[in-house]
Protein backbone atom coordinates (compact mmCIF):
# COMPACT_ATOMS: atom_id res chain seq x y z
CA UNK A 1 0.00 0.00 0.00
CA UNK A 2 1.44 3.34 -1.10
CA UNK A 3 0.73 6.32 1.13
CA UNK A 4 0.18 9.63 -0.70
CA UNK A 5 0.13 13.06 0.97
CA UNK A 6 -1.82 15.73 -0.97
CA UNK A 7 -0.84 19.28 0.01
CA UNK A 8 -3.64 20.83 -2.07
CA UNK A 9 -7.03 19.70 -3.27
CA UNK A 10 -6.38 17.46 -6.27
CA UNK A 11 -8.96 16.82 -8.98
CA UNK A 12 -11.04 13.73 -8.34
CA UNK A 13 -10.30 12.59 -11.89
CA UNK A 14 -6.63 12.40 -11.00
CA UNK A 15 -7.14 10.69 -7.66
CA UNK A 16 -9.33 8.10 -9.39
CA UNK A 17 -6.19 6.94 -11.23
CA UNK A 18 -4.77 5.72 -7.91
CA UNK A 19 -6.71 2.54 -7.05
CA UNK A 20 -7.73 2.35 -3.38
CA UNK A 21 -6.50 -1.23 -3.05
CA UNK A 22 -2.95 0.03 -3.65
CA UNK A 23 -3.05 3.68 -2.57
CA UNK A 24 -4.05 5.52 0.56
CA UNK A 25 -4.46 9.25 -0.14
CA UNK A 26 -5.21 11.57 2.75
CA UNK A 27 -4.21 15.05 4.00
CA UNK A 28 -1.86 14.85 6.96
CA UNK A 29 -0.99 11.23 6.31
CA UNK A 30 2.08 10.07 8.24
CA UNK A 31 5.22 8.70 6.58
CA UNK A 32 4.07 9.26 2.98
CA UNK A 33 5.69 7.53 0.04
CA UNK A 34 4.93 10.49 -2.22
CA UNK A 35 3.58 14.02 -2.15
CA UNK A 36 0.97 15.47 -4.53
CA UNK A 37 1.03 19.26 -4.77
CA UNK A 38 -0.34 22.12 -6.82
CA UNK A 39 0.52 25.57 -5.43
CA UNK A 40 1.53 24.86 -1.80
CA UNK A 41 4.98 26.19 -0.89
CA UNK A 42 7.18 23.23 0.00
CA UNK A 43 10.44 25.09 0.61
CA UNK A 44 10.06 25.07 4.39
CA UNK A 45 8.34 21.71 4.58
CA UNK A 46 10.27 18.98 6.37
CA UNK A 47 9.91 15.87 4.22
CA UNK A 48 10.69 12.67 6.09
CA UNK A 49 12.91 9.81 4.85
CA UNK A 50 9.96 7.78 3.51
CA UNK A 51 9.26 10.19 0.63
CA UNK A 52 10.19 8.66 -2.73
CA UNK A 53 8.76 11.30 -5.09
CA UNK A 54 7.03 14.67 -5.36
CA UNK A 55 4.45 15.19 -8.09
CA UNK A 56 3.23 18.65 -9.14
CA UNK A 57 -0.20 18.79 -10.81
CA UNK A 58 0.91 21.60 -13.11
CA UNK A 59 3.94 22.76 -15.05
CA UNK A 60 6.01 25.13 -12.90
CA UNK A 61 7.95 23.82 -9.90
CA UNK A 62 9.08 27.07 -8.27
CA UNK A 63 7.19 26.10 -5.12
CA UNK A 64 9.21 22.88 -4.73
CA UNK A 65 12.82 22.62 -3.40
CA UNK A 66 13.95 20.70 -6.47
CA UNK A 67 17.71 20.99 -5.83
CA UNK A 68 17.42 19.72 -2.25
CA UNK A 69 15.25 16.80 -3.32
CA UNK A 70 17.65 15.90 -6.12
CA UNK A 71 20.48 15.52 -3.59
CA UNK A 72 18.30 12.98 -1.78
CA UNK A 73 17.61 11.04 -4.98
CA UNK A 74 13.97 12.10 -5.05
CA UNK A 75 12.48 12.78 -8.49
CA UNK A 76 10.10 15.70 -8.97
CA UNK A 77 7.39 15.18 -11.58
CA UNK A 78 5.20 17.74 -13.33
CA UNK A 79 2.53 17.69 -16.03
CA UNK A 80 4.04 19.34 -19.11
CA UNK A 81 1.48 20.18 -21.76
CA UNK A 82 -1.56 19.20 -19.71
CA UNK A 83 -2.57 22.85 -19.34
CA UNK A 84 -1.22 23.97 -22.71
CA UNK A 85 -4.60 24.53 -24.36
CA UNK A 86 -5.86 26.60 -21.43
CA UNK A 87 -2.82 28.89 -21.55
CA UNK A 88 -2.94 29.08 -25.34
CA UNK A 89 -6.56 30.26 -25.30
CA UNK A 90 -5.78 32.98 -22.77
CA UNK A 91 -2.77 34.16 -24.79
CA UNK A 92 -4.86 34.41 -27.95
CA UNK A 93 -7.55 36.27 -26.01
CA UNK A 94 -4.88 38.62 -24.68
CA UNK A 95 -3.59 39.38 -28.17
CA UNK A 96 -7.09 40.53 -29.05
CA UNK A 97 -7.50 42.48 -25.80
CA UNK A 98 -4.26 44.34 -26.46
CA UNK A 99 -4.87 44.95 -30.17
CA UNK A 100 -8.41 46.26 -29.74
CA UNK A 101 -8.00 48.11 -26.40
CA UNK A 102 -10.91 46.07 -25.07
CA UNK A 103 -10.24 46.50 -21.36
CA UNK A 104 -9.73 50.26 -21.59
CA UNK A 105 -12.87 50.63 -23.71
CA UNK A 106 -14.87 48.54 -21.25
CA UNK A 107 -13.71 50.73 -18.36
CA UNK A 108 -14.67 53.81 -20.35
CA UNK A 109 -18.22 52.58 -20.96
CA UNK A 110 -18.70 51.48 -17.34
CA UNK A 111 -17.84 55.01 -16.25
CA UNK A 112 -20.37 56.74 -18.51
CA UNK A 113 -23.44 58.43 -17.04
CA UNK A 114 -26.85 59.11 -18.58
CA UNK A 115 -29.06 56.94 -20.75
CA UNK A 116 -30.76 56.87 -24.13
CA UNK A 117 -29.56 59.52 -26.57
CA UNK A 118 -27.25 61.06 -24.00
CA UNK A 119 -25.46 57.75 -23.45
CA UNK A 120 -25.33 57.02 -27.18
CA UNK A 121 -23.73 60.40 -27.83
CA UNK A 122 -21.13 59.81 -25.13
CA UNK A 123 -20.32 56.39 -26.57
CA UNK A 124 -19.91 57.69 -30.11
CA UNK A 125 -17.79 60.65 -29.03
CA UNK A 126 -15.44 58.48 -26.95
CA UNK A 127 -14.95 55.41 -29.12
CA UNK A 128 -12.27 57.00 -31.30
CA UNK A 129 -9.96 56.92 -28.27
CA UNK A 130 -9.89 53.12 -28.49
CA UNK A 131 -9.22 52.49 -32.17
CA UNK A 132 -7.17 49.31 -32.48
CA UNK A 133 -5.77 47.11 -35.20
CA UNK A 134 -6.27 43.61 -36.60
CA UNK A 135 -4.01 40.62 -36.08
CA UNK A 136 -3.55 39.21 -39.61
CA UNK A 137 -0.25 40.38 -41.06
CA UNK A 138 1.16 41.36 -37.65
CA UNK A 139 4.20 39.48 -36.32
CA UNK A 140 4.10 37.50 -33.10
CA UNK A 141 7.38 36.47 -31.52
CA UNK A 142 7.15 33.35 -29.33
CA UNK A 143 10.03 32.89 -26.89
CA UNK A 144 10.05 29.26 -25.80
CA UNK A 145 8.64 26.46 -27.93
CA UNK A 146 7.59 23.88 -25.39
CA UNK A 147 4.05 22.53 -25.16
CA UNK A 148 2.45 25.95 -24.63
CA UNK A 149 4.67 27.90 -27.00
CA UNK A 150 4.04 25.51 -29.89
CA UNK A 151 0.27 25.68 -29.41
CA UNK A 152 0.37 29.49 -29.25
CA UNK A 153 2.54 29.71 -32.37
CA UNK A 154 0.28 27.38 -34.35
CA UNK A 155 -2.92 29.15 -33.26
CA UNK A 156 -1.53 32.59 -34.10
CA UNK A 157 -0.41 31.36 -37.51
CA UNK A 158 -3.91 30.01 -38.13
CA UNK A 159 -5.26 33.50 -37.37
CA UNK A 160 -3.16 34.92 -40.19
CA UNK A 161 -0.28 36.28 -38.13
CA UNK A 162 3.35 35.99 -39.10
CA UNK A 163 4.99 33.98 -36.33
CA UNK A 164 8.62 33.90 -35.23
CA UNK A 165 9.79 31.29 -32.74
CA UNK A 166 12.95 30.98 -30.71
CA UNK A 167 14.01 28.09 -28.51
CA UNK A 168 17.57 26.74 -28.67
CA UNK A 169 16.49 23.67 -26.70
CA UNK A 170 13.39 22.73 -28.70
CA UNK A 171 12.80 18.98 -28.64
CA UNK A 172 12.31 16.83 -31.74
CA UNK A 173 8.77 16.10 -30.58
CA UNK A 174 7.87 19.81 -30.33
CA UNK A 175 9.58 20.58 -33.65
CA UNK A 176 7.36 18.01 -35.37
CA UNK A 177 4.28 19.64 -33.83
CA UNK A 178 5.21 23.14 -34.98
CA UNK A 179 3.46 24.53 -38.05
CA UNK A 180 5.67 24.77 -41.12
CA UNK A 181 4.62 28.41 -41.37
CA UNK A 182 6.43 29.37 -38.17
CA UNK A 183 9.78 31.02 -38.88
CA UNK A 184 12.86 30.47 -36.74
CA UNK A 185 14.39 33.55 -35.14
CA UNK A 186 18.18 33.55 -34.85
CA UNK A 187 18.21 34.82 -31.28
CA UNK A 188 16.03 36.47 -28.66
CA UNK A 189 17.27 39.86 -29.85
CA UNK A 190 16.45 38.99 -33.47
CA UNK A 191 12.94 37.97 -32.41
CA UNK A 192 12.34 41.20 -30.48
CA UNK A 193 13.56 43.36 -33.36
CA UNK A 194 11.11 41.78 -35.83
CA UNK A 195 7.96 41.43 -33.70
CA UNK A 196 4.79 43.46 -33.12
CA UNK A 197 3.89 41.22 -30.17
CA UNK A 198 6.15 39.11 -27.97
CA UNK A 199 4.81 36.30 -25.78
CA UNK A 200 6.96 34.47 -23.25
CA UNK A 201 6.81 30.73 -22.56
CA UNK A 202 10.04 29.82 -20.78
CA UNK A 203 10.72 28.63 -17.22
CA UNK A 204 12.20 30.90 -14.57
CA UNK A 205 15.82 29.77 -14.37
CA UNK A 206 19.07 31.67 -14.02
CA UNK A 207 19.37 32.14 -17.79
CA UNK A 208 15.86 33.59 -18.20
CA UNK A 209 15.51 35.88 -15.18
CA UNK A 210 15.36 39.45 -16.45
CA UNK A 211 15.26 38.21 -20.05
CA UNK A 212 13.00 41.15 -20.92
CA UNK A 213 14.85 44.31 -19.99
CA UNK A 214 15.31 47.88 -21.21
CA UNK A 215 17.84 46.89 -23.87
CA UNK A 216 15.57 44.28 -25.42
CA UNK A 217 12.46 46.45 -25.17
CA UNK A 218 14.27 49.10 -27.23
CA UNK A 219 14.62 46.52 -30.01
CA UNK A 220 10.84 46.23 -30.31
CA UNK A 221 8.96 48.26 -32.87
CA UNK A 222 7.28 51.35 -31.38
CA UNK A 223 3.75 50.47 -30.30
CA UNK A 224 4.49 46.78 -29.73
CA UNK A 225 2.84 44.73 -27.00
CA UNK A 226 4.33 42.28 -24.52
CA UNK A 227 2.60 39.23 -23.01
CA UNK A 228 3.86 37.32 -19.99
CA UNK A 229 2.07 34.12 -19.02
CA UNK A 230 5.29 32.35 -17.98
CA UNK A 231 6.81 33.71 -14.77
CA UNK A 232 7.08 37.18 -13.24
CA UNK A 233 10.87 37.00 -12.85
CA UNK A 234 11.43 36.77 -16.59
CA UNK A 235 10.44 40.42 -17.01
CA UNK A 236 12.05 43.49 -15.48
CA UNK A 237 8.78 45.16 -14.62
CA UNK A 238 10.29 48.59 -14.01
CA UNK A 239 11.72 48.65 -17.53
CA UNK A 240 8.36 47.59 -18.97
CA UNK A 241 6.44 50.29 -17.12
CA UNK A 242 8.95 52.92 -18.24
CA UNK A 243 8.51 51.81 -21.85
CA UNK A 244 4.72 52.01 -21.46
CA UNK A 245 4.97 55.53 -20.02
CA UNK A 246 7.25 56.59 -22.87
CA UNK A 247 4.85 55.19 -25.46
CA UNK A 248 7.34 52.69 -26.87
CA UNK A 249 5.17 49.81 -25.66
CA UNK A 250 1.43 50.04 -26.25
CA UNK A 251 0.36 47.29 -23.85
CA UNK A 252 1.59 44.77 -21.31
CA UNK A 253 -0.58 41.75 -20.52
CA UNK A 254 0.60 39.80 -17.50
CA UNK A 255 -0.65 36.98 -15.32
CA UNK A 256 1.46 38.28 -12.42
CA UNK A 257 0.05 41.55 -11.06
CA UNK A 258 2.00 43.74 -8.66
CA UNK A 259 1.18 46.93 -6.80
CA UNK A 260 3.00 48.92 -9.47
CA UNK A 261 1.43 47.24 -12.50
CA UNK A 262 -2.16 46.43 -11.59
CA UNK A 263 -3.50 49.98 -11.95
CA UNK A 264 -1.38 51.15 -14.86
CA UNK A 265 -3.67 52.27 -17.71
CA UNK A 266 -1.70 50.27 -20.32
CA UNK A 267 -1.39 47.10 -18.27
CA UNK A 268 -3.88 44.24 -18.35
CA UNK A 269 -3.08 42.34 -15.16
CA UNK A 270 -4.83 39.01 -14.56
CA UNK A 271 -4.89 36.94 -11.34
CA UNK A 272 -2.75 34.03 -12.56
CA UNK A 273 -5.49 32.63 -14.80
CA UNK A 274 -3.24 30.83 -17.31
CA UNK A 275 -4.15 27.29 -16.33
CA UNK A 276 -7.32 28.13 -14.41
CA UNK A 277 -9.85 25.96 -16.19
CA UNK A 278 -11.57 22.85 -14.95
CA UNK A 279 -10.27 20.95 -17.95
CA UNK A 280 -6.64 21.93 -17.30
CA UNK A 281 -6.91 21.02 -13.63
CA UNK A 282 -8.24 17.58 -14.52
CA UNK A 283 -5.66 17.02 -17.27
CA UNK A 284 -2.79 17.93 -14.94
CA UNK A 285 -4.06 15.71 -12.13
CA UNK A 286 -4.60 12.73 -14.40
CA UNK A 287 -1.19 13.06 -16.06
CA UNK A 288 0.73 13.44 -12.84
CA UNK A 289 -1.16 10.63 -11.10
CA UNK A 290 -0.36 8.27 -13.98
CA UNK A 291 3.29 9.35 -13.92
CA UNK A 292 3.54 8.89 -10.16
CA UNK A 293 1.89 5.49 -10.28
CA UNK A 294 4.26 4.24 -12.99
CA UNK A 295 7.24 5.38 -10.92
CA UNK A 296 6.05 3.86 -7.66
CA UNK A 297 4.95 0.56 -9.17
CA UNK A 298 7.50 0.11 -11.98
CA UNK A 299 10.37 2.51 -11.21
CA UNK A 300 10.02 4.23 -14.59
CA UNK A 301 10.63 7.96 -14.93
CA UNK A 302 8.55 10.20 -17.19
CA UNK A 303 8.07 13.97 -17.02
CA UNK A 304 10.65 14.52 -14.29
CA UNK A 305 12.12 18.01 -13.98
CA UNK A 306 15.31 16.83 -12.26
CA UNK A 307 15.89 13.25 -13.42
CA UNK A 308 16.39 11.74 -16.88
CA UNK A 309 13.61 10.06 -18.80
CA UNK A 310 14.04 6.36 -18.04
CA UNK A 311 11.47 3.80 -19.13
CA UNK A 312 12.19 0.08 -19.37
CA UNK A 313 9.51 -2.57 -19.99
CA UNK A 314 9.30 -5.05 -17.13
CA UNK A 315 10.39 -8.57 -17.93
CA UNK A 316 8.18 -11.33 -16.43
CA UNK A 317 9.41 -13.19 -13.35
CA UNK A 318 12.02 -10.58 -12.46
CA UNK A 319 12.85 -8.37 -9.51
CA UNK A 320 13.55 -4.70 -10.22
CA UNK A 321 16.06 -2.30 -8.69
CA UNK A 322 15.71 1.45 -9.23
CA UNK A 323 18.86 3.35 -8.31
CA UNK A 324 19.55 7.09 -8.34
CA UNK A 325 23.18 8.13 -8.21
CA UNK A 326 25.68 10.82 -9.04
CA UNK A 327 26.63 10.84 -12.71
CA UNK A 328 30.26 9.80 -12.26
CA UNK A 329 32.38 7.05 -13.85
CA UNK A 330 32.15 3.40 -12.79
CA UNK A 331 28.81 3.62 -11.00
CA UNK A 332 27.20 0.94 -13.17
CA UNK A 333 30.32 -1.17 -12.79
CA UNK A 334 30.19 -1.01 -8.99
CA UNK A 335 26.48 -1.82 -8.97
CA UNK A 336 26.96 -4.76 -11.33
CA UNK A 337 29.87 -6.07 -9.26
CA UNK A 338 27.77 -5.98 -6.10
CA UNK A 339 25.01 -7.98 -7.82
CA UNK A 340 27.47 -10.46 -9.30
CA UNK A 341 29.00 -10.98 -5.87
CA UNK A 342 25.57 -12.08 -4.66
CA UNK A 343 25.21 -14.50 -7.60
CA UNK A 344 22.44 -12.37 -9.13
CA UNK A 345 22.08 -12.40 -12.91
CA UNK A 346 21.07 -9.17 -14.66
CA UNK A 347 18.21 -9.86 -17.07
CA UNK A 348 17.96 -6.28 -18.33
CA UNK A 349 19.52 -2.92 -17.52
CA UNK A 350 18.88 0.72 -18.42
CA UNK A 351 21.14 3.61 -17.42
CA UNK A 352 20.25 7.22 -18.20
CA UNK A 353 21.82 10.49 -17.11
CA UNK A 354 20.86 14.14 -16.92
CA UNK A 355 23.51 16.59 -15.85
CA UNK A 356 24.93 15.50 -12.50
CA UNK A 357 22.26 12.83 -11.93
CA UNK A 358 22.02 9.29 -13.29
CA UNK A 359 19.28 6.70 -12.91
CA UNK A 360 19.66 2.97 -13.36
CA UNK A 361 16.92 0.34 -13.68
CA UNK A 362 18.00 -3.28 -13.31
CA UNK A 363 15.89 -6.42 -13.62
CA UNK A 364 17.35 -9.54 -12.00
CA UNK A 365 16.38 -13.19 -12.47
CA UNK A 366 16.17 -13.87 -8.75
CA UNK A 367 15.05 -12.08 -5.61
CA UNK A 368 17.44 -9.44 -4.34
CA UNK A 369 18.27 -9.96 -0.63
CA UNK A 370 17.94 -6.99 1.73
CA UNK A 371 21.66 -7.25 2.43
CA UNK A 372 22.44 -6.56 -1.23
CA UNK A 373 20.14 -3.53 -1.24
CA UNK A 374 21.97 -2.19 1.82
CA UNK A 375 25.32 -2.90 0.15
CA UNK A 376 24.26 -0.84 -2.87
CA UNK A 377 23.26 2.04 -0.61
CA UNK A 378 26.79 2.18 0.81
CA UNK A 379 28.40 2.79 -2.60
CA UNK A 380 29.75 6.32 -2.67
CA UNK A 381 27.62 8.45 -4.97
CA UNK A 382 24.46 6.34 -4.66
CA UNK A 383 21.57 8.60 -3.59
CA UNK A 384 18.73 6.12 -3.30
CA UNK A 385 18.00 2.45 -3.92
CA UNK A 386 14.55 0.93 -4.25
CA UNK A 387 13.64 -2.71 -4.69
CA UNK A 388 10.39 -3.29 -6.62
CA UNK A 389 9.29 -6.90 -6.20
Amino acid sequence: MFRILPLNQISASGLARLPPDKYQVAPGIAEPDAVLVRSADMHKLNLGPTVLAVARAGAGTNNIPVAALTKRGIPVFNAPGANANAVKELVIASLLLAARNVCQAWDFVRGLAGEGAELETAVESGKKRFVGYELPGRTLGVVGLGAVGVEVANAAHALGMRVLGYDPQITVQRAWQLSAGVTQALSVDDLFARSDFVTLHVPAVAATRGLVNAARIKLLKPGSALLNFARAEIVNEGDVLSALDAGHLSAYVTDFPTAASKSHPKVIALPHLGASTGEAEENCAVMVADTLREFLEQGNLRHSVNFPEAVMPRLPNTWRLAIANANVPNMVGQISTALAGAQLNIADLLNKSRGDIAYTIIDTDAAVPDAVVERLRTIEGVLSVRLIA
